[in-house]
This record gives C-alpha cells, structure tokens and sequence, in this order.
C-alpha cells in the first residue's frame, strides 16, 4: 500500500541533526583528502624544480668547462698554426722537388738513350 502525503512522517529532528552531523564529518574528510592531495601534488613539483634546477646548474658548469677546455684548445691551435704553415709549405716544396726529380729522371733516360744511340754508330 502507498502512503499518501499526509500520512508520510517527517524524520525526528535528532535524526537529522545526526545526519548532518555526519554528512559534514564526512564532507570534512573528504576535502581534508583532496586537499591533501593537492598538497602532496605541490610538494613533489617543487621537488622536482629543485631537482631541475641542481642538474640545470650542473648542466652550466659542464657547459663552462667545455668553453674554457675549447678556449685552451683554439689559442693551443693558434700556437701551432705557424708550424702547420711551415709543414704545409715543405709539403709543397717537397711536392716540387718530387716533379722535378721525374723531369730529370726522364731527362735522363733520354740522355742515356741518345747516348747509346751514338755510341752503335
């Protein structure tokens, strides 16, 4: 059988008054654990920006020490490049030297055929 609304009895108000007691408690808690949460999610953020920052400021140190290491080499470059000069052009005078050997050795060659052909007659 329905009840009709006339007959529908209204909750005690000690009923209700437990229930909202208990629906806040529970509300609390609930906010109390996301905020938690948010809470926990900021801390690991900052964390990790700490951590980033540490290997950011790592990252420039190594970054400077390559400048300097890279600096060292370009002027040690620098000191030697007359050297490198000289090598090149001994290179190229040897490389001279070289053509005019073959020249002569052709030379000769024909000198010595030249030879032996006055030398049958």
């Amino acid at each position: 059988m329905v009840e009709t609304a006339e007959e529908a009895k209204e909750p005690a108000e000690a009923d209700i008054n437990e229930l909202c007691r208990d629906m806040f408690s529970k509300m609390a808690t609930y906010l109390t654990g996301e905020l938690t949460a948010t809470s926990e999610d900021y801390k690991l953020l900052e964390n990790m920006n700490k951590l980033t920052s540490l290997k950011y400021l790592e990252m420039k140190d190594i970054a400077i020490n390559i400048s300097r290491n890279l600096t060292d080499l370009n002027q040690k470059y620098a000191g030697l490049q007359p050297y490198l000069d000289q090598i090149n052009l001994i290179e190229e005078q040897v490389a001279a030297l070289e053509q005019a050997a073959y020249k002569l050795d052709a030379y000769s060659k024909k000198l010595e055929a030249k030879y032996k052909k006055l030398e049958k007659r």
